[in-house]
């Protein structure tokens, strides 16, 4: 029999089971409440782990018993053990994150597990902290912070917009910056600026509204409005960057795949002194006319390989939204690869 500690409250034991070549697997966990959010509403997440790695998994008391092949058997017990430490630090597990602790385990990387978890980006005005729940968005994350110039490229629901407003409001409450400048492309996503209702700023909103709700979420819409008045804060379509020199500010160009080269070239140019900027954008989702090529794409082949600017790529398995976007996701993925 042999055994492993993972932190007092955890004991794995491991035991051969003659003639089917599978192996059991004993976890023991002391902590009720570690033990009953791991399970999950009606088993749940324990039952997630089953399905995925095609185990067997039996409780009794406080142990947990998996049973199955060895190599799955062992993916399980890290998946499980990484688990209870996030659970432990009260952190709360959900079925996107099984499935990607499960993908960390079976690469070899279960030790990266709970360091993804271990840094707080930001709090938001409704006390809940902000952070990184992949690989991927770790090193955005640390990228933004390294340098002046990120672009950040993946699908929908990779956090892209939401991470960037996040260090955002946090360097202007630290007062490393003065002022938070969101912006948009107002490109036509099948319908025409000109037939919509209203005057400039009324048809440009709907195009800045997922900019809105994102720096709603993380100050308050209050404290948002207050800023807005003081002009510590800004969101506005691109076209009214031009001609201006943006110091001591945080810029994010978001849904930069729709910019034109001219553009793109336009707002990288805005930069001031003390500034940092971050362009997001999905290189699957462009909306210019056809023939006209993405300043985002252009940019990135450009800019690669220069100094201060980081170039982080992420994937499906980024995506933090509800589960089924990230299938969608891939899906797309593995019909672009035919």
């Amino acid at each position: 029999m042999e055994g492993t500690n993972v932190n007092e409250n955890i004991e794995t034991t491991a035991v051969k089971t003659e003639y089917t070549g599978e192996i059991s697997r004993v976890i023991e966990v002391e902590d009720s409440d570690c033990f009953i959010s791991l399970f999950g509403l009606n088993d749940e997440n324990i039952e997630l782990i089953k399905r995925e790695l095609g185990i067997s998994v039996f409780a009794h008391g406080t142990e947990i018993t998996l049973k199955g092949d060895p190599r799955n058997v062992e993916v399980a017990r890290l998946t499980i053990e990484k688990l209870l430490e996030i659970i432990k630090k009260g952190d709360s597990i959900d079925a996107t994150r099984i499935r990607y602790a499960i993908d960390l385990a079976g690469e070899g990387n279960a030790d990266r597990i709970s360091e993804i978890m271990r840094d707080v980006i930001a709090i938001t005005y409704k006390g809940r902290q902000v952070k990184c729940k992949t690989l991927g968005q770790k090193r955005y994350v640390d990228a933004i912070k390294k340098n002046t110039c990120t672009f950040g490229i993946g699908p929908a629901g990779t956090g892209k917009t939401y991470l960037a407003v996040a260090m955002a409001v946090v360097a202007l409450k630290n007062k490393d910056i003065e002022r938070i400048i969101l912006t948009r492309p107002a490109v036509e996503a099948g319908e025409k600026l000109g037939f919509l209702p209203g005057d400039l700023q009324q048809k440009v909103d709907p195009y800045l509204r997922p900019l809105y709700d994102a720096i709603n979420e993380m100050m308050g819409a209050e404290a948002f409005q207050r800023l807005m008045e003081k002009q510590a804060v800004e969101v506005a379509p691109l076209a009214y960057m031009r001609g201006r020199t943006l110091n001591d500010a945080f810029i994010i160009l978001d849904e930069a795949q729709n910019t034109t080269s001219e553009q793109m070239k336009m707002f990288l140019t805005r930069m001031g002194m003390n500034s940092k900027m971050v362009i997001t954008g999905d290189v699957t989702q462009i909306d210019l006319p056809l023939g006209k090529k993405s300043g985002l794409v252009e940019a990135v082949d450009v800019l690669k390989g220069v100094d201060d600017i980081a170039i982080v790529n992420l994937t499906h398995k980024d995506v933090v939204r509800h589960e089924l976007v990230q299938a969608i996701v891939k899906a797309y993925e593995k019909h672009g690869r035919m």
